[in-house]
């Protein structure tokens, strides 16, 4: 739960007390899991004459006493006395108090949260009273270890500075709880916890037991009990077995008075996560075959590209030695986003990535001193689905090489490149619509322009009719053809294709 609508209220508070206060949110599902009770966190206004409630974390271990959403709202010092008193004093206060909105009497421990020796919120467990049970070993060891770290949140140590970062799934108290002496001997193992080391292979009784011995990563253990931080693991005590621990070294106040703390203890949560990760690892395999399915299927086009080119060389007919070259751009053109596919993760393609390249393919295979042409790419495209992407690189293919062999004469016919005469310019134009649900893609040319009476669902050229096919029948989208500019000589032609990116697209 993050405090930041709070933060902008709360000048008073360092970034250092912000930190304090994140990281304290950060663990307080396994305290509110610890003393089975709603846990409130409770900031000051005017000095203390009034609090915000900051946040609120209910219990899984337990009934919750509030299922309003509290946060944001203000309660006055009279309205929370046990608050304002842990406040003012700096120590806890404890008392049941008739509690309107949860309409019973409630109990509430309010805790002073201490940084740096300043007290900077308070932290409020409340249970109904109703609530309480004869507890038995587990609540008893729970309440014991909330306690514990009540202490220390009172004291300043909890929440560890330098926290770091928790997993992505910690573990909670209902998953399974090791509770060490500071001699490192187990002096409590809940039955969640006793199965979970069962299935590593620690068998028999754990009461007692080093902890260094239970195959819980010995090296973080040694680590934590010297240091005053929680750590975060994930092991494999045994072969197709994981378990998730989180440490955290419990500190007191030393006997001899000298106020200084010494270690008490640790806590270790563990959750066995053999089954997650088992999947995780079901799902990399699964992704390292899809980009091997597309890296054979790049490789198998590039191979039917390389005979198509070996038998049009062997082709005296100029026509059919053209239809065997543009064949072998359609290939290239999809192997193109196979490529991709092959390298990242995901059936998704950024077609920036395809653009490029296709462009390229065009000015090596096409463009030569006698039909000089230079192209220009401007926009941004956006991530779209591999057919999508399959679909626009043989259109975008398809279009670059008729502009190249239909739009710019040659220089022989007094085309471009003749006398000093500027190349030839073609635009690639793609971008997001203004919903951010259509892809814009042009082609814009300064070429001859279209003939008279052009018609594309009419025309003989065979590679506009594969154009317009996929854009209007695979794709689901439009595709205009127009005039590009006022030049009676070089009008020029624009191409413009708007394609929806929902997931219905080209759907039938």
């Amino acid at each position: 739960m993050a405090l930041s609508p709070i933060d902008a209220a709360h000048e008073r508070l360092s970034p250092a007390e912000r930190r304090h206060l994140r990281a304290l949110v950060g663990e307080w599902g396994m305290l509110a899991d610890l003393c089975f009770s709603d846990l409130v966190l409770y900031l000051p206004l005017d000095g203390g004459e009034s609090f915000v409630i900051a946040g609120h974390v209910r219990p899984a271990t337990g009934q919750t006493i509030y299922h309003a959403e509290l946060v944001g709202e203000v309660r006055s010092a009279a309205q929370r006395p046990l608050v304002a008193a842990a406040y003012a004093t700096g120590h806890s206060a404890r008392d049941s108090v008739d509690s309107p909105m949860a309409g019973e009497q409630v109990s509430v421990t309010a805790l002073p949260v201490r940084h740096d020796g300043r007290v900077v919120a308070v932290l409020a467990r409340e249970e109904a009273v109703s609530q309480r049970r004869e507890p038995g070993e587990l609540e008893s060891t729970y309440r014991r270890l909330f306690a514990a770290f009540s202490q220390m949140i009172e004291t300043g140590s909890f929440p560890y500075p330098s926290e770091d970062e928790p997993l992505p799934d910690a573990p909670r108290v209902g998953d399974g709880v090791l509770v060490a002496g500071a001699d490192g001997l187990v002096e409590y193992a809940s039955p969640n916890a006793t199965s979970a080391l069962t299935r590593a292979g620690v068998t028999g009784n754990l009461r007692d037991r080093p902890l260094v011995e239970l195959k819980v990563g010995q090296g973080i253990v040694r680590e934590a009990l010297a240091s005053r931080r929680s750590l975060s693991s994930e092991i494999e005590p045994a072969p197709e077995v994981v378990l998730s621990v989180r440490l955290f070294p419990l500190w007191r106040a030393a006997s001899d008075g000298s106020g200084l703390e010494q270690p008490a203890g640790l806590v270790l949560l563990l959750r066995d996560v053999t089954d997650l990760r088992r999947r995780d690892r079901l799902l990399l395999s699964k992704d390292a075959t899809i980009r091997e399915i597309h890296h054979r299927v790049k490789n198998n086009l590039q191979t039917i590209s390389s005979l198509l080119r070996l038998q049009g060389r062997r082709l005296r007919e100029p026509t059919a030695k053209t239809a065997v070259e543009e064949s072998v751009r359609r290939i290239r053109s999809i192997a193109v986003v196979h490529e991709i596919l092959s390298r990242d993760a995901g059936d998704d393609v950024d077609f920036d990535e395809v653009v490029r390249p296709l462009v390229h393919m065009v000015e090596e295979g096409l463009v030569s001193d006698d039909r000089p042409v230079r192209f220009h790419v401007e926009g941004h495209a956006p991530t779209v689905a591999s057919p999508t992407a399959t679909a626009l690189a043989v259109v975008l293919t398809e279009l670059l090489q008729n502009v190249v062999e239909h739009a710019v004469p040659d220089a022989g016919d007094g085309g471009p490149g003749t006398d000093g005469g500027a190349p030839g310019h073609v635009e690639v134009s793609v971008e997001l619509g203004g919903s951010a649900q259509e892809l814009t893609l042009s082609v814009t040319d300064d070429g001859t322009g279209l003939p008279d009476g052009f018609d594309p669902l009419t025309t003989s050229n065979l590679g506009l009719s594969i154009v317009h096919g996929l854009v209007t029948s695979e794709l689901g989208g439009t595709i205009a053809f127009e005039r590009a500019r006022d030049d009676a000589h070089r009008p020029g032609t624009r191409v413009a294709m708007r394609v929806p990116l929902s997931p219905s697209a080209g759907a039938p």
